[in-house]
């Protein structure tokens, strides 16, 4: 059970820099408060910490409103490959103010609204970012595993890595398109869907769910919705999608599919962190068609018939986030006011019970966190 414990303890690790690539127009406070964590599995600790100087190539966000992801459940748990550098302040769907910059950033003014997401540095130099598989780079730095997240007042990133925010827009709404919105439209254009042809979406009525409908009717495609409860068909249906499948009713979610898309959907965003999705997937998505995993499930083999995969054609591919055009992109359509946010707020000090609502697969709809309350 995690508990809150405030605390004013400062850890060598969050020693800030000297300021010698600070550029800002306004005074920074030298403490910020912060929910970290020194072990795996650790309690979530509320302290007071410095506050970070960025460095040439940074951007110093006051982060006003961060998202909770199951990735940061994964980090966590020590289930995400990559060096952590213990304490840690998780978080990485975060929304603020731009307060200073390093010297050698040109892309953002003092005062502009700037997201930190899950990637937050790259190369740019290694083959897969030059082929703009930035999420990929070998030595890409990620918020709340690399480095410091958005679970904390003031948080840095590389500026080419941080999307502008609109003004206008809702920053609290806005923080989950951060991760979750833009990790199902990159799945969506990795299905190779074409619109006007047929998606189908497990996990549909979930947090990525729920965004993918909305993503994928907004790109012209329909859209089969699969998950489990009657109660969910109103749920996805305001939004968007064509048809409901609710796998705990139907007599046979492979044929009752099949039925529904005329012979196969084109394409399969699974996003349920489970393996029978999937194999399902494979036998009602048509000829040629491409199955896009985008849910985390630890220790979980994919389970597909070889045979049919091969004589079939059939594309089983992993999708991870989002490149810098896909954030762009998705914010894009969030701006244009296409996509629903479904959110609720909470605090910054309810963190640790949120953590634990999502460890017991209690927590209803994703979350984001006022982190000023």
């Amino acid at each position: 059970m995690l508990k809150l414990l405030p605390s004013k303890i400062v850890h060598p690790h969050f020693s800030p820099i000297p300021p010698f690539h600070l550029r800002s127009l306004s005074t920074l406070p030298k403490f910020q408060k912060a929910q970290i964590y020194d072990r795996f599995n650790g309690p979530l600790v509320l302290q007071e910490i410095p506050v970070p100087i960025p460095g040439p190539n940074d951007i110093l966000v006051n982060i006003k409103y961060s998202g909770v992801c199951h990735t940061d459940l994964h980090v966590w748990h020590g289930e995400f490959p990559g060096a952590v550098k213990f304490p840690l302040v998780g978080g990485h769907e975060g929304v603020g103010i731009v307060v200073a910059k390093g010297s050698h950033v040109t892309n953002f003014e003092i005062g502009e609204q700037a997201g930190i997401k899950w990637i937050n540095g790259t190369c740019l130099c290694c083959d897969m970012c030059k082929k703009g598989f930035e999420p990929n780079c070998y030595n890409a730095q990620n918020s709340g595993l690399h480095r410091n997240g958005t679970f904390q007042e003031y948080a840095l990133v590389t500026a080419t890595e941080a999307p502008k925010i609109p003004f206008g827009v809702d920053l609290a709404k806005v923080a989950p398109i951060l991760c979750a919105g833009v990790t199902v439209y990159r799945g969506l254009k990795e299905s190779n869907v074409r619109p006007g042809e047929i998606v189908a979406i497990n996990g549909a009525g979930g947090g990525l769910g729920s965004l993918a409908i909305q993503y994928a009717k907004a790109m012209g495609m329909r859209v089969i919705a699969i998950c489990k409860g009657l109660n969910q068909e109103d749920h996805v249906k305001q939004l968007g999608a064509d048809h409901f499948v609710d796998v705990d009713t139907s007599e046979d979610v492979v044929k009752e599919v099949i039925e529904l898309s005329h012979g196969g959907t084109h394409g399969v965003i699974n996003t349920a962190p489970a393996q029978d999705p999937i194999i399902q997937a494979t036998k009602y998505v048509r000829t040629r068609g491409t199955i896009v995993i985008l849910s985390l499930p630890k220790n979980t083999p994919i389970g597909a018939d070889i045979f049919d995969t091969v004589t079939r054609a059939i594309t089983i591919r992993g999708s991870y986030v989002g490149n810098r055009i896909d954030t762009d992109e998705a914010l894009a359509f969030f701006a244009r006011g296409q996509i629903q946010s479904l959110i609720q707020i909470r605090g910054l000090t309810e963190l640790p019970k949120i953590f634990d609502e999502m460890n017991n697969g209690t927590l209803v709809g994703r979350v984001v966190v006022d982190i000023q309350k």
